[in-house]
């Protein structure tokens, strides 16, 4: 298989087996913290809110664009 892969002119490379980089949940808990840190809520009622606010806001389609929400 790599001999037909690299005679096509493509390189294979080869990932850990876990790539945070590549899981859509990574990026998208990652804008969540950027966001919650953003936002500078540090009560359990202000973190609760800021959530309920960041998820209304942002759809699955736009959450872990750069330009997301907010």
């Amino acid at each position: 298989m790599r001999e037909l892969i690299r005679s096509t002119g493509a390189k294979l490379f080869f990932l850990p087996k876990y790539s945070p980089d590549l899981n859509p949940i990574e990026q998208a808990f990652a804008k969540l913290k950027h966001l919650l840190r953003k936002a500078n809520a540090r009560s359990v009622e202000a973190i609760s809110a800021t959530i309920s606010r960041i998820l209304r806001t942002c759809s699955s389609s736009v959450a872990c664009r750069p330009e997301g929400c907010l």
